[in-house]
């Protein structure tokens, strides 16, 4: 029975301990950033950084040191860099500095645009360490915004003088007297009319008085129009239901045929 649990425990064995190792392998590792120190091999502008606006008097700060340390130089170059384009900040520097002033920047001495600062820690071999910024855009001559002035009120009366409404008299004006106009009538003698014999109207013996009155405006062509129009109506249904008699023969002889097939 132990030789069947020997085997068992040393493979939980070995099991716990690779998890262990494997564990304390993936742990991260904290490591914390050691501060700037006098005699390392140090170059670095802090201020001002890459893209940064100056104007006026600028101080340029950062750190500048190395264990074989002999000076120090800040220069610039208008961008983009070509050539020998360099120019010095101030002087040489003999002395290191650590987050501390470099130098001071007098940028009212060069035109506004993009410059490229270099700081170069020169060593007693001969060798140098160097660091940059960037794109640092001198502006001295920004357009200065110019106030609007508020515009004046003008006064229209005195505060003192009395104003005066003189409202318009209307004259009225006499309209000319309406003319009349007459018109002279010609005078014109009327004709007396002469008397003129009239006799009684003579009955004619061989006319016939009628006793039946005369029926007049009688027309027969409503009557025949309504005729035509009723037999006509009429043939049209006989032939609508006589066309689905048909119809209902050929459908039913259709399915006779079927069912007999």
């Amino acid at each position: 029975m132990q030789k069947k649990l020997l085997p068992i425990l040393k493979q939980i064995l070995f099991s716990i301990l690779t998890i262990t190792t494997i564990f304390w392998i993936s742990r991260p590792v904290w490591i914390n950033a050691a501060p700037l120190r006098q005699g390392d091999d140090i170059a670095v502008i802090s201020s001002p950084s890459s893209s940064a606006v100056v104007q006026g008097v600028v101080p340029i700060t950062g750190s500048a040191d190395h264990p074989s340390f002999q000076f120090y130089i800040i220069e610039f170059s208008p961008e983009p860099v070509a050539g020998n384009q360099w120019q010095i900040i101030g002087a040489i520097r003999e002395q290191p500095v650590i987050n501390g002033d470099l130098v001071t920047w007098d940028t009212t001495s060069v035109p506004d645009g993009s410059y490229t600062l270099r700081l170069r820690v020169v060593r007693l071999d001969g060798n140098y360490t160097e660091a940059f910024s960037q794109q640092v855009v001198v502006a001295n001559s920004q357009p200065t915004p110019t106030p609007t002035p508020p515009p004046a009120a003008i006064s229209t009366t005195e505060p003192d003088q009395e104003i005066f409404v003189v409202e318009p008299t209307i004259t009225p004006t006499d309209l000319p007297p309406t003319p009349t106009i007459i018109i002279d009538q010609p005078i014109v003698d009327t004709p007396t009319p002469r008397p003129v014999a009239t006799s009684a109207p003579l009955e004619d013996p061989d006319e016939e008085t009628s006793l039946v009155p005369t029926v007049q405006g009688f027309s027969v062509i409503p009557l025949r129009d309504a005729c035509l129009y009723g037999g006509g109506l009429m043939l049209s249904v006989f032939l609508f239901f006589g066309f689905l008699s048909a119809l209902r023969l050929v459908f039913k002889d259709l399915i006779n045929r079927r069912r007999d097939q």
